[in-house]
């Protein structure tokens, strides 16, 4: 549909993810064995037919500038595009985006499309299904101006998001920034199965495309949560649209962590099977996965994958892992490698006292990270044995209990952690 245009936000530092953003951008961080975030955004719009995409990137971004060129190849017969629209300096302003209306607004000026009526703005570093005919459907019916996407949480959860209260016509008529407690966000419950929940911005907007620019051009605020959607309430026409399906925040290392996992239960809460709503990634061409006389229970296994005489069980391993026998793995998240080594790489780096690519024979890991290309030595235990909260090293990270190898990391034979 040409009248609709989304702009998928790349992120910023992603400094709540780190290290998993050490070396790329929050919507480049691999999930569930195979994908990256920033394809949830883009399926969601394109499944919902919307094929106009541009993603905007500034930090850390080759990784995923590489990932959207090598995977979103629309055919020229659609008169779709995914493209990247990257930061630049220019003779207005040698600055870089400042926040993600700023972002927004300093790409009006390529938003140049006489077709586009509606702009749908979308974060790259999110979990769910929607279906965006439908929120561009609400949107006409009330003849809304800006309509913000809404998802219902409980009390307990309304210190992590903007929480709205809309009218019986589901007009916004107020919003509170990540209240701290109940009493900051009083008579602004709705009532859910006999219990008071709250409505939380998903940070989804669509907007009318002439009202985007009236908004962005007369502020040079930067934020739209925390500042532009507010001040929008009292002059334009803005209502919650409530999205009744799956919907996460992934911004966490413990969020990130479970949601993974959430994938290798018997149902997840995302199904990866539904081809009438497939999640879409780069087509690598690889090998299936190879399992020796291994013991798995609730496991995905992502292509390529080279797995010994090992036990795993509720983890997921990601493209091209290679794990060596008599390996234990438990509640784990293994992203894989980039690249394969071949025999002679192997047994060059085993000459030379350094682990291959992979995971090495006699280990144990569990509640971990390992991202790509880390280099498990043999007879490595990985259990944060100290029970540590907290902690950065050479070789490690500990968020929240859990020990997140970053990538490219070397961690020798017997070693601890």
């Amino acid at each position: 549909m040409r009248e609709l245009l989304s702009i998928v936000l790349g992120g910023g530092r992603g400094s709540r993810l780190y290290p998993l953003t050490k070396y790329r951008s929050k919507p480049a961080v691999p999930f569930a064995g195979k994908y990256r975030l920033i394809d949830i955004p883009i399926s969601n719009s394109l499944n919902s037919g919307f094929n106009l995409i541009y993603v905007l990137t500034q930090f850390n971004s080759e990784s995923l500038n590489k990932h959207i060129a090598r995977t979103y190849k629309l055919d020229d017969f659609s008169k779709g595009f995914v493209e990247i629209m990257a930061a630049e300096q220019s003779m207005d302003s040698t600055d870089w985006f400042q926040g993600t209306a700023d972002a927004v607004r300093r790409s009006l000026k390529h938003i140049n499309n006489p077709y586009v009526k509606h702009v749908l703005i979308l974060s790259g570093d999110q979990l769910y299904k929607m279906d965006f005919r439908k929120l561009l459907d609400f949107h006409v019916q009330k003849k809304a101006e800006v309509t913000i996407a809404c998802k219902p949480v409980p009390a307990s959860d309304i210190s992590h998001f903007g929480i709205m209260c809309a009218d019986t016509k589901s007009r916004i008529k107020n919003f509170v920034e990540k209240p701290k407690k109940e009493e900051d966000v009083k008579n602004m419950s709705v009532e859910i199965n006999k219990a008071p929940h709250y409505l939380a911005s998903m940070g989804i907007y669509l907007f009318n495309k002439d009202v985007l620019f009236d908004i962005l051009l007369a502020t040079k605020k930067a934020d739209f949560g925390k500042e532009v959607i507010p001040d929008s309430f009292a002059s334009k026409h803005t209502y919650a649209y409530i999205h009744d399906g799956y919907w996460k925040d992934i911004g966490t290392i413990k969020a990130f962590y479970e949601e993974n996992l959430s994938f290798a239960d018997p149902i997840p809460s995302l199904d990866l099977f539904d081809e009438n709503w497939q999640i879409f990634t780069r087509p690598r061409q690889l090998a299936p996965a190879k399992m020796n006389d291994c013991a798995l229970s609730k496991v995905i296994i992502g292509e390529g994958s080279i797995i010994g005489r090992c036990n795993i069980s509720h983890s997921v391993i990601g493209i091209r892992s290679r794990i060596e026998t008599q390996t234990d793995i438990k509640d784990s998240v293994i992203m894989g490698a980039d690249y394969y080594q071949t025999l002679d790489d192997i047994a060059e780096d085993k000459k030379n006292g350094i682990p291959p690519v992979g995971i090495g024979k006699g280990c144990n890991i569990q509640n971990a990270i390992i991202d790509k290309n880390a280099r498990i030595g043999e007879n490595v235990r990985i259990l944060n044995k100290e029970k540590l909260d907290s902690l950065d090293s050479n070789i490690c990270c500990i968020r929240d209990g859990l020990v997140i190898i970053p990538k490219n990391t070397i961690i020798t034979d017997g070693t601890v952690i």
